[in-house]
């Protein structure tokens, strides 16, 4: 899977304020609904946010060095996307170094798509498993410098 077609411009947040892992998600969710990467007859950031909090309550998806990757699986989904978002703050959320998060990918897929989700994961996990990825992207000026750097990484292509 290509990052390219995994991470849309409009699904970027350079500057993200949420006061609590609840609202970071709901304003992820919103953004996923507004920039298309959840897209469905009748979807409703609700919809996104009980499947992601489904999936929180298994186990904290906080990967450690202020990276979270949440994830789902969602009824009416066609295809794998994900949104991206630097907290203007770094935020509490359950990790498992227990330190707070501020580089955060919601990553969203149909119910069938099991390989390809994984996959997907994966490719964003090697990504920022990184620590001079996450250094530039923490540096990054704008949403659309984050774009380019998500999306014009070689390692991640190559997933």
């Amino acid at each position: 899977m290509k990052a390219e077609s995994l991470f849309s411009l409009g699904c970027v947040s350079a500057n993200l304020t949420a006061a609590s892992k609840k609202q970071l998600l709901q304003e992820m969710a919103e953004l996923a609904i507004k920039c298309g990467a959840a897209c469905g007859r009748d979807m409703a950031a609700r919809d996104v946010v009980a499947a992601v909090m489904e999936r929180e309550r298994l186990g904290s998806t906080g990967v450690g060095s202020g990276v979270a990757i949440p994830h789902a699986r969602i009824e009416g989904l066609e295809q794998v996307k994900a949104v991206f978002a630097r907290l203007d703050s770094p935020l509490p959320y359950e990790s498992i170094d227990d330190k707070p998060v501020d580089l955060v990918v919601l990553l969203l897929a149909p119910m069938d798509a099991g390989g390809e989700h994984l996959k997907a994961l994966a490719q964003v996990s090697r990504l920022l498993r990184r620590e001079d990825m996450r250094e530039r992207l923490r540096n990054a000026p704008s949403a659309e410098s984050l774009h380019l750097m998500l999306t014009e990484n070689r390692e991640a292509n190559a997933a």
